[in-house]
């Protein structure tokens, strides 16, 4: 390239790696580059990683790659990475939810921070060479010393739904929880349990769900039949719990809205295609994938990243009614 553009091999180093000004004449740099463009010259982006001890990569670390909201997550994520020159690895924690090997052997030499999600919190365990900058997403910011954190603000969106059930006039309703023990989840049991008791109404009775159609279709089953009275509506975690409770729900014969309401949590593209459409809570996943990224370039910069909780909506639609007289 040198030789192409009539200069030395020191002038081609200044102006490719931007150092050129004061240095080298506009007209030698644009010599410079105008070689660079007939050669088809690229930098080398590992070699230039090795040399600044940096990779401008980061690692979104999530429970799952065919959940729709982790997908959307990315999404957002890879935006924000893009418009700082960094990319994103997207890493799922084997099995969904626990412990992982280290996908690179040593982590800390192929990437500069991670973003992972609580549900997949176990898999950073198996990732070498500890102390990685860190941000945490739907994860209790309350830890003392804990990394920051970018949340939904699941107990309001509860509270929405609760409310939203209270006031079309049910007091029977039965919750289906997911069986996984993150703070995203316990928070929605606790908000649950708080909106009922501060309405004066009875507490709904729990039943518990693996993260899955058949699961959510057997806990609706169980929560339906039941000894007492029949509950008026099911409020689900999330809206693949809510697609399992419908599917219980006619299992036994009965129509929703008309003999139970169901609701979820997440509007995914399910919540959509079920009939009828499910009354739900719009989760800002891309939202969340940009905020999180962007507190990880605040820590890799030195800079403060506050906690950060992002609003929730409540979606109404035709899986949810007035109960029957």
């Amino acid at each position: 390239m040198a030789h192409a553009a009539g200069v030395s091999q020191a002038t081609v180093s200044l102006v490719l790696g931007g150092k050129w000004r004061g240095r080298v004449s506009e007209r030698t740099a644009q010599a410079v580059r105008d070689a660079a463009a007939r050669l088809g010259y690229r930098p080398n982006l590992a070699a230039r990683s090795l040399r600044l001890g940096v990779t401008r990569t980061a690692m979104l670390v999530v429970p799952a790659l065919t959940h729709e909201y982790f997908a959307r997550v990315y999404t957002g994520a890879a935006r924000v990475a893009a418009e700082n020159g960094f990319g994103v690895v997207l890493y799922p924690s084997p099995a969904g939810i626990g412990p992982a090997r280290d996908p690179f052997g040593s982590a800390r030499t192929a990437i500069d921070g991670v973003i992972a999600s609580s549900m997949a919190a176990d898999a950073l365990t198996g990732i070498g060479d500890g102390g990685l900058p860190l941000v945490m997403l739907d994860s209790d910011p309350d830890t003392p010393g804990g990394p920051p954190t970018v949340n939904l603000a699941v107990t309001d969106g509860i509270r929405q739904v609760v409310r939203h059930l209270l006031a079309l006039g049910h007091r029977r309703i039965a919750h289906i929880a997911a069986d996984v023990d993150t703070w995203t989840f316990r928070a929605r049991t606790q908000a649950v349990t708080a909106e009922l008791a501060a309405a004066g109404a009875p507490a709904a009775v729990r039943h518990r769900s693996a993260l899955g159609v058949d699961a959510a279709r057997e806990a609706a089953v169980r929560a339906l039949t039941a000894p007492g009275p029949r509950p008026t509506a099911l409020l689900c975690d999330d809206d693949i719990l809510a697609a399992g409770a419908c599917k219980g729900a006619r299992t036994l014969g009965l129509s929703v809205p008309a003999d139970v309401s169901v609701t979820g949590f997440d509007d995914l593209s399910l919540a959509r295609a079920l009939d009828p459409e499910l009354t739900t809570v719009r989760l800002p996943a891309e939202g969340i994938g940009e905020h999180g990224m962007r507190a990880l370039l605040a820590v890799l910069a030195g800079r403060p990243a506050p906690a950060v909780e992002l609003p929730l909506t409540l979606v109404p639609r035709g899986s949810s009614a007035p109960p029957a007289a």
